[in-house]
């Protein structure tokens, strides 16, 4: 496999972002987004699945947090669809049930070309910081639709919201860490249609 890299600048009348992500990292994050629990998710993300993630967002924040929260989610789809390539050579799908405390996630990814998005966080309406909570399964939902996978996250338990919000970013961690390591078997693209 050739270096799994990419870099995505998106610039809209709401934001402007760049992102730098490499698959096979060792999950460093410089995140930067004005957004600070997003900052924490994502960064928790970078550091369990050892993607590095270099995020720069200067965003409409006097709006509120969803432009800012949405494009980033986008951009770092897209810069994960890039980077992944034409998966040949990599495991395709993964799962994974992280926990913090009293709060247990589970995700399942496919990196399937085919863009889809269960997501169930058991968080209700709020804010956690300067973020809106019903922000954070959106960002899975635009996440999952621009890196073209197949992301199901449930939370299954918890009382904290931080600790069930965290536990969903870091179950997805695992997950996509497990499907992007290369196979063992060979190096072909892991479909029976000999595409993703």
């Amino acid at each position: 496999m050739s270096d799994r890299i990419a870099t995505i600048k998106r610039k809209t009348l709401e934001t402007d972002i760049l992102l730098e992500l490499n698959l096979d990292g060792t999950g460093v994050a410089e995140i930067l987004t004005g957004v600070g629990f997003f900052d924490h998710m994502l960064t928790s993300l970078s550091k369990h699945s050892k993607i590095d993630i270099s995020l720069r967002c200067n965003g409409d924040l006097d709006v509120d947090d969803h432009h800012t929260v949405e494009d980033c989610a986008i951009a770092l789809g897209q810069a994960f669809d890039k980077a992944v390539g034409d998966k040949r050579g990599i495991v395709r799908f993964g799962h994974a049930y992280a926990p913090l405390d009293e709060a247990l996630a589970r995700a399942v990814v496919d990196l399937s070309g085919r863009p889809n998005a269960h997501i169930s966080l058991l968080l209700d309406d709020g804010m956690i910081g300067n973020l809106k909570i019903e922000n954070l399964a959106h960002a899975f939902e635009s996440f999952a639709m621009h890196a073209k996978i197949t992301l199901h996250v449930d939370v299954l338990r918890g009382l904290n919201s931080h600790h069930k919000a965290e536990a969903a970013f870091k179950a997805l961690a695992l997950a996509l860490r497990a499907a992007v390591m290369k196979s063992d078997s060979n190096d072909a693209v892991p479909s029976t249609k000999g595409v993703l």
